[in-house]
Order: structure tokens, then sequence, then C-alpha cells
């Protein structure tokens, strides 16, 4: 009786613990430029934050930035308001959220895209972008009638490369000859933001041949994936699935699970598991994907299927080691 006792008394201290950590927890997101609803990366985020508030009923405070300026301020007032961890989306919010965390030790950070810095009271996250990439580039050369493939990507970065260039190795492994088309949006932070100069570039790639065209261009990416279905042509998404955007002209998605970090976070965060350190996500930790659902089921064959998740299950196994650009900038051609 009195042991069953000290369980229950335990039991209750628990709870009304956990309870209490709850109630001190307040986390915010600061979004990258573009809309959080932007049907890439920033939703991304944003779906792992609804997941989060779903299943606790906590809420996270969010702000959207519309110029550079704002970064570090708005990161500063999300503190002093009393936010106890902040994460930042996207590299461009390296320098802010690093200053933020210097200021406040005893507050929580996280940023994705970023995987330099080093405080203790700061997660950052990678991906393994150059995987999944690498599927989709086999999906599209694959579907590929006219053999010739392209890619648009966003802002010229190495990050943005490293896309291309596993996209580029995955084709190729598919179809030796292939020729891959590539150009980039711009070369400034509003290159995310640009669907207009993206369709453009897709419809100079479709002009030229190629058939199928994947962007990693943020929103801009929307053009790209417009001016496919209107060319009768296919696109592959990248982030969040986009394949529903455009049904029956969007091939696949390359699925960067931004959502999965954020909730990771989050719930770490709440449970006062949280961590500092690198956190590299890829096919073996569902951090990066292709996506297959009703928008898709038509356009892909089964040879198609049986060769991207052969290769899925290769690069997982280590039997495939794809290149990473980012330590390596010379592409394989």
């Amino acid at each position: 009786m009195g042991s069953r006792f000290l369980t229950i008394v335990a039991m209750l201290w628990a709870l009304a613990t956990g309870m209490a950590f709850a109630e001190e927890f307040k986390p915010a997101v600061v979004y990258d430029l573009g809309s959080k609803f932007d049907k890439s990366f920033n939703e991304g985020v944003w779906n792992g934050v609804q997941k989060f508030s779903e299943e606790t009923g906590i809420k996270v405070a969010e702000f959207q930035i519309v110029n550079e300026t704002q970064r570090e301020q708005a990161m500063r007032r999300l503190v002093e308001r009393g936010a106890t961890m902040v994460i930042a989306v996207g590299f461009s919010q390296a320098d802010a959220l690093d200053a933020v965390a210097a200021d406040y030790p005893d507050r929580q950070f996280a940023i994705i895209d970023v995987s330099w810095l080093d405080r203790p009271n700061l997660r950052q996250y990678v991906f393994k972008e150059h995987e999944g990439s690498y599927l989709v580039g086999i999906a599209a050369a694959l579907a590929s009638k006219t053999g010739k493939v392209g890619f648009v990507g966003g802002m010229d970065i190495p990050l943005i490369r490293k896309f291309h260039c596993g996209y580029l190795q995955g084709a190729r492994s598919a179809n030796a000859d292939i020729e891959v088309l590539q150009a980039m949006t711009g070369t400034t932070p509003a290159a995310w933001n640009d669907p207009t100069k993206a369709s453009e570039l897709a419809r100079s790639q479709m002009d030229r041949g190629a058939d199928v065209v994947y962007h990693a261009a943020g929103r801009s990416g929307i053009g790209v994936i417009q001016a496919a279905a209107d060319a009768g042509m296919l696109a592959i998404g990248v982030d969040s699935n986009q394949n529903g955007l455009a049904p029956g002209f969007v091939l696949t998605s390359m699925l960067k699970r931004v959502d999965v970090a954020t909730y990771q976070t989050l719930s770490d965060g709440l449970a006062g598991t949280f961590s500092s350190g690198v956190h590299s996500l890829g096919l073996a930790e569902d951090g990066v994907d292709w996506a297959q659902d009703e928008h898709n089921a038509g356009l892909l064959t089964d040879e198609l299927t049986a060769a991207v998740e052969e290769a899925k299950d290769a690069i997982i196994a280590g039997n495939i080691v794809v290149h990473d650009y980012m330590s390596d900038s010379n592409c394989p051609d």
C-alpha cells in the first residue's frame, strides 16, 4: 500500500512538473523572406509548427520578415517579450541569430540550413539535399522523352548548386546521355521570390528541348511549375510536396523535411531534452525523400518507381554515395 501510494505521488509530481514546464515554454519562429505560405521552404516549417501546436495546445509566436534589416530586431523583440526558444528559418539569418544567442545564453535557439555556428544554446540543421535530388534526377531522366531535362535554382549559392549536382548525378545514373540544362534565378535574396523570372528561365529551357524541369527556388519555383503546366511539360517541386499545385504536370517533389526538424526541435524544447550541435538529416533520417500521392500517380510508371526506390535503398545502405557539392565543388560530370 505504501509503495503504491508513493508511486501515485511520484506520478502526480511528474505531471505537475511537466505542466509547469509547459507553461514556461514559449517558442517562436522567424520565417525567411517570402510568404509563410510560399508552398515551399517557409511553409514546410509552418507545417511543423502547426503539428506541434495541434498536439500540445502551445502557441508558437511567429514573425515574417519583409526585409533584411528586420532579422536581428525581430529575434531580440521576441526574446524580450518572453520567448524561451527561437527558431530561425534559413542560412541568411545566421549572423543575426548568432548575435542574439550570444546575448541570451539562458534561451534556446535553432536554425535551419546552417552548420558553422558554435553556441552551447544553439541547434543547427542541415539536410542531405543531394540525396533527395539524386532520386528526382532518376525520375526526370526516366520520364523524359527528349533526353533533355532542366534545373532552375533560386539564389546562386553553394547550397543550391548542391541540389543541382545531386540531380545531375541521379539523371545520368539513369541515362548516361541525358542533357541537363541549368539556370539560377538571381544572386540576391530576391531570387527566392521572383516567380516571373523563374517561369521565364523554365520556358527557355523547355524551348531548348527540356521536357522535365526541377526547381530549387523557394516561392520563385511556383513560376516553374506554372510554366511547365502551361506548356504541357513536367515540373519537379521541392521542399514541401508540390504535386497538388498542378496535378498531372508535377512529376514528383523532392521533400526537404524542414517540418520534421521544426517539430523535433519544439518537442525537445518542451520535453526538456533540447541539445545543441549540428543535426544532419538525409534519406536514412527521413530528412529528404521524394513524393508519391494521388496527384502524380498517373505519371509514375512501375519501372520509374522501382528505379527510384532501388536507388533510395542503396543510398541508405551506403552502396551509392552521392557527391556533396558543399564538401567538394567539383561536381562529377
